[in-house]
């Protein structure tokens, strides 16, 4: 594959690692970059066993509208995390105003949006902008963890929940307690569910393999 040297991909124990790598930009996104995602994100699809995405670097404006469309983000003791656009008289894009308005509400979002104003790691912790804040040089390797750590689940189920909590956000309470139930029964038919329940009897960690 063909990446941008501004854009790094690696894989490892089941982690795709997507780093942007223009710091004299402060990692803004280029239309070079989106063709260049769009391919590792179809070679992702392709992989035969599920594998977790791990962006690194993104910076402000269309870079923390990625961030932000992540499931789960670490930052680092020194983070800002910033929307910009009001600085240059542009309106947003990349999805950052739906996503922040999910994660931190509608005052909040516009807040943000209306001033620009930064946020540091501490707040936008609080604020719900992140799950977790690490010491700065550990913040790769924490990060890591953790997604080596969902790597090593039970896909299956975590990809239901991911449905699961998806529905939450957008729909209504009958409608989600139709799809967990369906979603539970199929996840009650999973190689990795009856591993669970035997690792369970035989009090050992179970060893999940996305069947």
């Amino acid at each position: 594959m063909d990446v941008l040297p501004e854009l790094l991909e690696t894989i490892e124990d089941g982690v795709a690692t997507l780093t942007f790598n223009r710091p004299e930009r402060l990692n803004a996104l280029a239309t070079a970059h989106l063709r260049s995602r769009m391919e590792v994100s179809r070679i992702l699809h392709e992989l035969p066993k599920p594998t977790i995405a791990m962006i690194n670097g993104p910076a402000a404006g269309a870079g923390l509208a990625l961030a932000l469309a992540c499931d789960l983000r670490v930052a680092g003791t020194s983070a800002r995390l910033v929307t910009a656009f009001v600085r240059v008289g542009f309106s947003g894009d990349f999805g950052g105003s739906f996503f922040l308005t999910r994660l931190v509400g509608t005052a909040k979002a516009r807040e943000l949006y209306f001033t620009g104003r930064p946020v540091e790691a501490d707040e936008a912790l609080s604020l719900g902008l992140v799950n977790r804040v690490v010491a700065d040089e550990d913040l790769v390797s924490a990060t890591m963890e953790l997604a080596r750590s969902l790597a090593r689940g039970p896909s299956i189920a975590l990809g239901l929940m991911k449905r699961n909590l998806n529905c939450a956000e957008g729909g209504d309470l009958a409608d989600l307690l139709d799809m967990e139930a369906v979603h539970q029964v199929q996840t009650g038919r999973t190689d990795d569910h009856r591993e669970a329940t035997k690792a369970f009897v035989e009090k050992r960690a179970p060893n999940f393999i996305g069947r």
